[in-house]
Order: C-alpha cells, then sequence, then structure tokens
C-alpha cells in the first residue's frame, strides 16, 4: 500500500488549542488538506471566544469545537483534544496551534512517518535551514539553543533540536499510554512531552520547517519561566536517569555515572581544600597532593562522558506504536 492510500485511509484528526487567536483561527481552518479526518478546536476559555467564532463562521461537517469553562494552558488544551479524538478511535492527531505560524500544508509530512512506521511522534524544527532562522527574533533564537540543550539531557532525545515547536503529530496507539494528569499544562507542555515519551521508549523526528512568524502577540514572558523551567529540566533529568538506568534496566553506564560524579566531587572538594590551605600558608601544596585531587577529576570526567556517549546512542529507533500492535495482537 503506497503512502497516499494510507494516508487517505488513515483517520488523522487536528487538534487546534485556541487562546486569543480570533484573527487568525479561520484561515488556519481553511489550509487544513482535505484528508483530515476531523478537527478539534479546543476553546481554552478564550476571552475573545474563539470558540463560537469558529461555529458561527464555518460549516466545516469536520470540525468540533471544545470549550473549557476554565484557562487550562497549552497543554490541558491538547490533552482535551487527544481524549477526544482517542475516544472517536482516530488513528493519528496532529497538533498545530491557531495563530497561523504553523502552516497546515505540512500536516503530510508530519504524518507520513507514522504511517509508515518509522515514528510514533514527529514534531516541527524550525532550525534546520540555517538560512531561513535569520527570520527569527534573536532573543527566542537565543533561548531555543539553551532549551535544546537543556531537553537534551531531560528527555534523551540527543537528535532532537527546537523542543518548544508545538507543531507536532502522534500515533493514537502511543497517545493511549501518556499520562495525561502528570504532563504539564502551560509553556513546559512540549518539552515535558518528550520526557514522557522517551519513558516510553517512542520513537521521535524532527520535521524541517520554516521559522514564521506573524503579528500574533505571546503572552509568554522568558523572565517568568526561566527558573520554572530550569528545575523541571533538573527533575526530569533525574527522573530520566532513574528510570532507564536503575528501574528499568542496568548497564555499565548505570555504574559509570555514580561512580563518575563522586569521584569529580570528591577531586573538586579535596583539591580545592588544599588550595585555600596553601595560599593562606603561603607553603607550597605537595606534588603528591595535586596528584591526588587532580586523577580523581579527571578519571570522574572521564566516566561522566562515558555514560554521556552511551547515553547519546541509546535514542530509541524502534517505533513503539508498531510493537504495541504485535502485542494487542497476540
Amino acid at each position: 500500500m503506497n503512502s497516499t492510500t494510507m494516508k487517505d485511509r488513515a483517520k488523522i484528526a487536528v487538534v487546534i488549542p485556541t487562546y486569543k487567536v480570533k484573527d487568525h483561527i479561520l484561515g488556519v481552518i481553511d489550509g487544513i488538506p482535505g484528508f483530515v479526518w476531523r478537527i478539534y478546536v479546543v476553546d481554552d476559555a478564550c476571552p475573545l471566544h474563539s470558540g463560537k467564532y469558529v461555529d458561527n463562521m464555518t460549516d466545516d461537517a469536520r470540525i468540533r469545537v471544545i470549550y473549557h469553562d476554565a484557562n487550562q494552558g497549552v497543554g490541558g488544551a491538547v490533552m482535551t483534544g487527544y481524549r477526544a479524538a482517542i475516544d472517536d478511535e482516530a488513528d493519528i492527531i496532529v497538533k498545530i496551534d491557531g495563530d497561523g505560524q504553523m502552516p497546515p500544508g505540512l500536516i503530510p509530512y508530519f504524518v507520513e512517518p507514522i504511517l509508515s512506521g518509522d515514528a510514533d511522534y514527529t514534531k516541527g524544527n524550525r532550525f534546520y535551514d540555517l538560512e531561513e532562522i535569520r527570520t527569527m527574533p534573536p532573543l527566542r533564537l537565543f533561548g531555543n539553543a539553551i532549551l535544546s540543550f537543556m531537553t537534551k539531557l531531560s528527555s534523551g532525545y540527543w537528535n532532537l533540536f527546537d523542543p518548544t515547536n508545538g507543531y507536532t503529530a502522534i500515533h493514537v496507539d502511543v497517545a493511549k499510554h501518556l499520562p495525561f494528569n502528570k504532563i504539564s499544562n502551560r509553556y513546559f507542555f512540549e518539552t515535558d512531552m518528550l520526557f514522557r515519551l522517551n519513558t516510553l521508549r517512542a520513537v521521535v523526528l524532527d520535521i524541517p520547517m520554516e521559522a514564521k512568524y506573524g503579528d500574533e502577540n505571546s503572552s509568554l514572558r522568558i523572565s517568568h519561566i526561566v527558573f520554572e523551567f530550569f528545575m523541571k529540566h533538573i527533575r526530569n533529568t533525574f527522573k530520566r536517569i532513574f528510570y532507564n538506568y536503575y528501574l528499568r534496566d542496568l548497564s555499565l553506564a548505570s555504574i559509570e555515572l555514580p561512580v563518575g560524579l563522586v569521584m569529580l566531587v570528591f577531586g573538586v572538594i579535596f583539591g580545592g581544600y588544599h588550595w585555600i590551605d596553601s595560599s593562606r600558608s603561603g607553603v607550597p601544596t605537595p606534588a603528591g597532593t595535586v596528584m591526588l585531587a587532580a586523577m580523581p577529576i579527571l578519571m570522574g570526567l572521564q566516566l561522566i562522558l562515558s555514560f554521556i556517549g552511551y547515553d547519546v546512542s541509546s535514542v530509541p529507533s524502534k517505533p513503539l506504536h508498531r510493537r504495541l500492535k504485535l502485542i494487542d495482537s497476540e
């Protein structure tokens, strides 16, 4: 069966969380390809009543508007759409924003790797074309670069970039296994999704796309979320390492990391103490003491780098939804 036939036969649903996007939402809906089976517009207690606006201005039979009584954030709105699509027995769920930054015409490129069995989850990457990213505001460019590195560490997907990109698609069999009540509802949503997907060992692929910015207004304030993001990344990093290297499996890397950290910390503390003592007394530190501090630091760094190398090579490569189908068929 070729990819066109697969796409036409699959039930592809699109989830659009809406909050203050009244000026753009109709254009987004109009651009959604005809092969899409259903469109879920989730009005996240929008003060502009975007949901009612869609209800009144469109007659597309594919559209189902869902209303939140209170604002739940982009993550909460997407999870509501996911639940509705799962209940309606969709095959693939695509999430796009209603602000016009995500061209609906790219939907086929996001669902193709999932339909062909090469991925469980796909996400956009605005950094693929180095010429295109020049259009990205400098602050967003710098912020995404920092967040991408932190996300690689906390999620375990070292092959991905642009973690805050919200243009995504997921196989419904994988979506069913997500802990909906634990995923972050606010701006950390996309990053937290990657962490949750890694705990499931799902395959995630980047899809190249252009960086597009219009006249939309963002309520995100970098100064308000820096500390929150940092703490959540630290939390997810420790949880992922515990889950993957001590709870589910044990390997040489499970030994390398703690031993490396202990040796590094010992070397730094021991060497720092003697350096301060030598500075105060004016007596040079003996060569043996210097070596006793330097060797644990070097060996600790080597063990930590070895762990990171193992972690990088352990990025999930076998699609989860194909394995789940095999289990269900038994």
